[in-house]
């Protein structure tokens, strides 16, 4: 009589599976981090394109616009800053930009975009929301060259900004 037997023993079962919980634990890791990467990158992106329709609207009006909340103001679209709808840079949208872009995963309490002016300068900053920032401070080594330089080092982080030149110590 022969003792050949087809298929895989229970053992051999469970190693396979063990392997390819791991495998599937490390990739879900790496696609957590890419998508943390891409709203920092989006976030960087809206900066600019926030800047440069408020830069826009100085070249037309001679002032910066003011924010949702009044001159001077932290406003913007989360609920501790002015819940301004869509709305938290007065007279921007939709001659400059088409709509005001809110944090791409935050926007809650008091994370996401303001913006402050008081009409000669302004600061527009992600608060609090930048999610690859290394130690928790934009300028530290090992943070990429375009963060370290929209460092907001006044206040709490991982904070970064654009800003006018007078605005720089808000």
């Amino acid at each position: 009589m022969s003792n050949n037997r087809e298929g895989f023993t229970l053992v051999e079962l469970l190693v396979v599976i063990a392997i390819i919980g791991l495998l599937a634990s490390i990739v879900l890791v790496s696609l957590n981090t890419a998508r943390a990467k891409a709203r920092d990158s989006r976030r960087i992106s809206d900066l600019k394109q926030l800047q440069l329709a408020i830069e826009m609207y100085y070249d037309d009006y001679g002032q910066y616009p003011m924010p949702c909340r009044g001159w001077s103001v932290w406003s913007g679209h989360c609920p501790d800053y002015g819940n301004c709808d869509t709305n938290y840079i007065q007279g921007v949208v939709p001659t400059y930009i088409s709509v005001l872009p809110i944090d791409p995963r935050w926007d809650t309490s008091y994370y996401g975009y303001l913006y402050n002016s008081n009409g000669t300068d302004y600061m527009i900053i992600t608060h609090g929301s930048m999610e690859t920032v290394k130690g928790g401070d934009p300028s530290a080594a090992g943070n990429p060259p375009h963060i370290q330089q929209m460092d907001r080092v006044c206040c709490w982080q991982p904070t970064i900004a654009v800003y006018s030149p007078g605005a720089k110590n808000w």
